[in-house]
Parts: structure tokens; sequence; C-alpha cells
């Protein structure tokens, strides 16, 4: 995978320039609010990126042996698409079901002990990795390890696993009862997948 892989300071251009990071007033869908807003599928649409970034993701985890990786839907399908093709294994994806919780659907199965990467496009507090990582637990595989694009969480990111993002930016994530923008009066956008879901 030698000198195929972004390095942090190009992968932030690449994002900057594909118009990937918006600054505003955001309501996440964590629940957090922010004033900067990453939409990776801005840069996932072009294929040549999308397969560039799953190389460089999955060059984080040589050593670790991995079976399958496995996404919470809907911004980490193609990112973990795209890691699975670099590792030569399978992608799989949870995606929520009526009652709001992640789930393997569409006949995804695991063999008892499957050893699984489990990848995201952004974590801010990830809440969305954390319940992939219990749902193929109870699908009885066994998360080796998880990785991300993009790493928003200002450090408090702890998850069950090892985890590896491709950049960290340091962006302030506030409590929508402590957000300045709303006490400032302003009303957020809502741009995330699980709230654009809510609202059909």
């Amino acid at each position: 995978m030698t000198g195929s892989v972004w390095q942090p300071g190009e992968l932030l251009r690449l994002f900057e320039q594909s118009g990937a990071v918006s600054r505003g007033h955001f309501a996440l869908s964590s629940g957090l609010h922010s004033d900067v807003y990453v939409q990776c599928a801005l840069v996932l649409q072009h294929p040549q990126h999308a397969e560039r970034l799953g190389r460089s993701l999955a060059a984080r985890f040589e050593g670790t042996a991995i079976d399958c990786v496995a996404s919470p839907a809907l911004g980490g399908i193609l990112v973990g698409h795209e890691v699975a093709r670099a590792l030569s294994v399978r992608a799989i994806f949870a995606e929520r079901d009526a009652s709001g919780h992640l789930t393997l659907r569409r006949g995804f199965t695991l063999t008892p002990g499957e050893r699984v990467l489990v990848v995201e496009d952004v974590w801010t507090t990830g809440g969305s990795t954390e319940e992939t990582i219990a749902t193929i637990a109870d699908g009885d595989g066994r998360v080796v390890a998880a990785g991300a694009l993009i790493d928003r969480s200002g450090g408090r990111l702890d998850l069950s696993v090892p985890a590896e993002a491709l950049l960290e930016l340091a962006i302030k994530n506030y409590q929508s009862a402590e957000c300045p923008l709303c006490r400032a009066g302003g009303t957020p956008d809502r741009p995330g997948s699980r709230q654009l879901r809510s609202s059909h």
C-alpha cells in the first residue's frame, strides 16, 4: 500500500477543496451542535478518492487479522466497502430498524468468532460505532478494531476496541442546551442522515 495512502495534510486539503467542510450552525446526528460540518459524501462521490481513502484506512490495520468489515448505515457503508476491497474481505452494514436500533438485515450473518473491523466516516461521539460493535457481538462476531476517516471528537472518543482515524480535526462540539449559536438566536441546520430519516 506504500505510495497509495493519503497523508493528513493532503487529506485535509482534499476535503476542503471538495466542499466537504462547511461552516455555519449544525445539529449533528449525535445530538451535539457545532459550527463545522463534515460531509464525507462530497469526497466519496468520486470513486478514485473513495478507493484511495479505503486503502489509506486499511493500511492502518496491517498486521491485524480481519475477516470482515462492518459499518453503520448510512455514512459508513461506502467507506466500509472500500476498506474491505483493500483488505480483500467482505463488507456488511448495520441499519436502523423501526425502533431505531442498529441491526444486521438483508441476510447478513456472521460466523461465531468472525474477526470484524468496524468502519465509519466521521466520529463525533462514536455512538454509532459502539452500537455497531454491540450489534456484531450480538451476531456472534468479534470486533478487533474500529476505524474512521475523520475523528472530530476532540480526544474524547472512548471506544471499547483499538481505534484509528485518518485525520483528527479540532472542532468544537456543544451540547444543545449549551450551544452559543442557539443562545444567539440561531436555528441549526440538520444535515445528518439520522435526521433526514426521521423527517420522512
